[in-house]
């Protein structure tokens, strides 16, 4: 199968809005896939269409695809191609890796299509944003291998991959999907969050009463044990557990034989409160972390212990097992109230604490594995600075021909100048694409740097963020996190933006 036929689907998948449609799309090169029997082929077409790569992380960022060769005027790739230069790429270590590296990256763009240059930059940066994503692939694939969709909600949710479902649905039909079973060691989507106003809103949207938890300022983990093996992994489910000794202790510790729970990891000072998030982070990029600072596990839900299967009963239950198996001071803080009082003092606590704000879980709802159930709020504080744009940058996909991708700067009182925090092209609707293009067309200041335009700073934006973290990559050594456009403030001046002064106290209260 060519690549092109891919690159192609991405692009008209991109530029339609209707779900029917990118479904329909979808199913069809699916089947398409699946005509040649090849397993790999299937899964390695579902991952690409849904932003991913099957080999994860290959050390390839924007730095190294900012100067792409010239395009093929004849497209020749085929799937098992691109996959294997792909994981030739990721493979690639040692001195002279990064020449190698490059070499590789750029003889794999010499041999791509304009159209198939566009797909992989956008796949390798995570920038693949065309809608066709774990609901709409999940749906595709069921209608590709005429299987009902809960069957391979059921299984994708089991497996926690659904690119892993779409092999075994195309190749195997509905026998093939019974093999997807919970298992200790086999990890699966984790349960996301909605977002709620505020605690007034979580109590309504959850029926009156909540179970309300602190939500920590740490890392997501998903923590298996079958007999002494512990498996430690990630929320993408990158596996890490010879990165985190103290989670494998703490989960040995349980009196238990076997058992999958859902719990944050994190770095905490002496007196309780956390670290900021990239001293946690740290450690799960260091196999050998003898020199960084140490982690506490924190347990908040148990969906499987000595085989049994808990993820289908409510969260009242599931947190009574929970409770019964993990020490008090490993879990996280939790209050059950329908008193919207005493929920705004919890959230206020745990703010106060160092903490990002709260979890709000209705009682009696399931786990719904790797979906954004109803069931889970998540109630936390809302920053938001007055920034100066100072360059963007070309879109591609649907955003092609439009300035998307902005720069953050704030305002420096001591040179007069602007201190970039980072980039975003979150929260953008349609018409503020088309806005900004025409705006920033006319502040362009100098020719584009590749796929970057500089622009003369008289544009304030209001850009809502979760905290500032550090960051080597900025001059002022800080960045923004989570950073998206609220809305373009006309009535400021670049004088009456923020200051880095603003930003730093942010980032000294650990914000």
């Amino acid at each position: 199968m060519l690549f092109a036929e891919i690159a192609a689907a991405s692009a008209e998948i991109a530029a339609v809005s209707a779900r029917r449609a990118k479904t329909g799309r979808l199913a069809a090169l699916l089947r398409r896939s699946a005509a040649s029997g090849d397993a790999r082929q299937i899964a390695v077409t579902a991952s690409w269409l849904s932003g991913e790569l099957p080999q994860r992380q290959i050390g390839v960022g924007w730095a190294a695809l900012r100067s792409l060769p010239q395009p093929s005027t004849t497209p020749t790739l085929t799937v098992a191609d691109v996959d294997a230069r792909l994981t030739r790429i990721g493979a690639v270590a040692g001195r002279g890796s990064r020449t190698e590296r490059a070499e590789l990256l750029r003889d794999l763009f010499t041999t791509a299509s304009e159209t198939e240059q566009t797909f992989l930059r956008r796949l390798l940066s995570g920038e693949l944003r065309q809608g066709a994503l774990r609901g709409v692939l999940a749906d595709a694939v069921a209608e590709a291998a005429a299987i009902p969709a809960a069957e391979i909600r059921r299984a994708a949710m089991l497996t926690g991959a659904v690119p892993a479902v779409a092999a075994a649905a195309l190749t195997g039909g509905r026998a093939a999907l019974a093999e997807f079973r919970l298992s200790a060691g086999r990890p699966i989507g984790p349960m996301l969050a909605q977002t709620a106003t505020g605690v007034t809103d979580a109590l309504e949207r959850l029926g009156g009463t909540a179970v309300l938890e602190a939500k920590l300022d740490g890392a997501r983990v998903q923590i298996h044990r079958a007999g002494s093996v512990v498996s430690v992994f990630t929320r993408s489910l990158d596996e890490v557990t010879d990165r985190l000794p103290e989670v494998v202790a703490a989960t040995l510790a349980l009196p238990a034989t076997d058992l999958i729970a859902d719990a944050e990891a994190i770095a905490l000072r002496p007196d309780g409160r956390p670290h900021r998030f990239q001293v946690t982070a740290a450690r799960f990029g260091r196999k050998n972390p003898g020199d960084l600072e140490p982690l506490s596990v924190f347990f908040f839900d148990l969906l499987h212990l000595d085989s049994r299967d808990l993820l289908d009963l409510p969260t009242r239950d599931r947190l009574a097992a929970l409770d019964a198996l993990v020490p008090r001071d490993q879990r996280v803080d939790r209050l059950v109230t329908a008193d919207a009082a005493a929920a705004q003092q919890f959230l206020d606590r745990t703010l106060a604490a160092g903490h990002e704000g709260i979890m709000a879980k209705s009682p009696s709802a399931p786990y719904e594995a790797g979906r954004r159930g109803a069931g889970w709020l998540k109630v936390k504080p809302v920053h938001t600075l007055d920034l100066v744009v100072l360059a963007v940058e070309w879109g591609s996909g649907r955003r092609t021909g439009t300035l998307s991708n902005i720069h953050l700067g704030a305002r420096d009182p001591a040179t007069g100048g602007f201190v970039m925090l980072g980039k975003t092209f979150k929260g953008m609707t349609d018409a503020m694409l088309q806005w900004q293009t025409a705006r920033f067309t006319e502040l362009a200041d100098g020719p584009t740097d590749g796929y970057v335009v500089k622009l003369r700073p008289e544009q304030v934006v209001e850009i809502a963020f979760d905290g500032v973290q550090t960051s080597t990559r900025y001059p002022g050594g800080m960045a923004l996190r989570f950073a998206r456009v609220v809305r373009y403030r006309d009535d400021k001046t670049p004088a009456e933006a923020d200051t880095v002064d603003t930003v730093r106290a942010f980032y000294e209260q650990g914000g």
